[in-house]
């Protein structure tokens, strides 16, 4: 099978070209590494350059894809306030160009990383696919746009696709060739673990007096490596058949801040300095995810569900960085 990750030099992408050439699948990877790394990608082809260039993109896909898996949208929220115009220039724009441009070239398989963000305000928990979608963000609502957008062109041009809403990516290939290195970094794990290392000062818990068990606030999160065989088992999904669908992706529990830091220290054995700070405006004290139907539809079975091995792969990764020896 050829197919082409878009944006596949960041965290997820990364990963998910290590298990499609592990699939012994032909991988061509382009990325502009405005956020990804180059070193990252581990296998196929490797294309600097933007998903906004037409002309690229025909020169790509007119080598013939079976698919394409889209990675390559921009995904701070707080950023996405302040800059609107960023996010829906690349996250909506140049992803229309991107479906043009297979359309152009018969590739009518798509896999597209969504987000829970489309969700907004939880009105229950967990969260089905059934739940309203009301973002409440630029973020949110351009990856809502561009579910909208694929329910459309599977009516009109027949291009069938797979949206996979993320709740919260968590840990790192358990190989240790892979993890996270976002700039700046805004996830929880690695953040907690940089203050185990060295690299920050400590880690800031925003708001101690939510509805649950320890005050702080609850997330459903989903290993890296359970995050891509979503993905390959929803591509094969496509190449089976299936029609277009739209799936929540996370593992049905939730994890508190708290909770998060508790398991850190015992997995590093180090002690993590924690400054409380108040809440942040729009954080919603649980979002935990109903896959089930990711589960009963693709077999989905998520392998690392436990917090602790999440925590130890982000570990193993972090360590190659540690400061504070």
């Amino acid at each position: 099978m050829k197919v082409l990750v878009v944006g596949g030099a960041g965290y997820i992408g990364s990963h998910m070209v290590k298990m499609l050439g592990q699939q012994a699948c032909s991988v061509t990877t382009l990325d502009d590494l405005s956020s990804g790394h180059r070193d990252a990608v581990l296998c196929g082809e490797f294309v600097q350059g933007d998903m906004a260039d037409r002309a690229l993109l025909d020169s790509i896909l007119s080598k013939g894809f079976d698919a394409v898996m889209h990675f390559a949208s921009f995904i701070q929220v707080g950023e996405s306030v302040q800059q609107p115009a960023k996010y829906y220039q690349n996250n909506v724009v140049n992803t229309l160009t991107l479906l043009d441009a297979m359309r152009a070239h018969g590739v009518n398989q798509f896999i597209f990383s969504s987000t829970a963000a489309t969700f907004g305000e939880p009105q229950y928990t967990p969260i089905d696919e059934r739940h309203p979608q009301q973002p409440i963000n630029p973020y949110g609502r351009t990856k809502w746009m561009v579910e909208q957008v694929l329910a459309d062109f599977e009516k009109a041009y027949g291009l069938r696709s797979v949206a996979l809403r993320y709740f919260n990516a968590a840990g790192a290939d358990p190989e240790g060739q892979l993890g996270e290195r976002h700039d700046p970094e805004t996830h929880l794990v690695p953040l907690v673990l940089q203050a185990a290392s060295g690299r920050r000062p400590h880690i800031s818990v925003f708001g101690r007096d939510y509805d649950t068990p320890d005050g702080t606030c609850i997330r459903d999160y989903i290993h890296i490596q359970d995050l891509c065989s979503a993905h390959w088992l929803a591509l094969q999904s496509l190449v089976g058949g299936a029609a277009s669908q739209a799936y929540n992706l996370g593992n049905g529990q939730g994890f508190s801040v708290q909770e998060v830091i508790d398991t850190a220290e015992r997995v590093t054995g180090r002690k993590i300095t924690v400054i409380d700070s108040p809440r942040r405006a729009g954080d919603p004290a649980r979002l935990v995810a109903d896959a089930s139907q990711a589960r009963q539809k693709l077999g989905w079975q998520p392998r690392y569900a436990d917090l602790a091995t999440i925590v130890e792969h982000a570990w193993r990764w972090e360590t190659r960085f540690d400061k504070s020896s």
